[in-house]
């Protein structure tokens, strides 16, 4: 009835119990973490799709938002997954590529909760996104991944996440397309 309205915003869903009294069902991600917990949405786009979904889900999660912009941006050719010399194919073929990020300063300290953005490139996150992980202590936080994509899909990307951020609890992650609306992600959200 007079929840507070933070309260009613990060509920899964509230009922009413046997007794009378109001029952609350909070998010696993966000059960926990207290009322005051703050949430970023990271991401890294090249073509405008990742944050096309990354500014919606922001608003959907009342999250701050970063943009991950590489030091030397991203070409059409570069992009050519039909070109074996292409700047994206060799970072694929080699985990250990890092590619250098031109923004730091992303507020990953104050956030509770980091969702983490990008385009699946040949069935993973990109090489900048390990970057991104990398370069910051997400030490008892939880990752989020969302991504984008035609037609792949997230297996193994979560996984291979918690490889780079062990102190974390990295959630499984959803794949979005361009048109996903506001109420969509927060109903994702918040079933998380």
């Amino acid at each position: 009835k007079d929840l507070p309205r933070r309260i009613k915003e990060k509920a899964k869903r509230v009922s009413m119990g046997p007794n009378g009294r109001t029952v609350i069902y909070m998010s696993a991600a966000i059960q926990g973490q207290g009322e005051n917990m703050a949430s970023l949405v990271a991401y890294f786009s090249c073509s405008g799709v990742t944050k096309a979904v990354a500014e919606k889900l922001a608003e959907a999660t009342g999250s701050e938002i970063f943009e991950i912009v590489p030091e030397t941006p991203y070409t059409a050719a570069d992009l050519n997954w039909r070109d074996e010399s292409s700047r994206t194919t060799k970072e694929k073929e080699d985990d250990s590529c890092r590619p250098r990020i031109k923004n730091g300063g992303a507020p990953v300290a104050s956030a509770d909760v980091i969702y983490v953005g990008f385009p699946i490139w040949w069935y993973k996150e990109p090489n900048i996104i390990d970057t991104f992980l990398e370069s910051y202590d997400f030490s008892g936080k939880t990752v989020v991944p969302f991504a984008t994509s035609g037609s792949s899909g997230m297996d193994g990307i979560g996984p291979r996440m918690q490889k780079l951020v062990p102190k974390a609890k990295v959630l499984k992650g959803r794949r979005f397309s361009s048109s996903v609306s506001v109420p969509d992600l927060k109903e994702w959200a918040g079933s998380l």
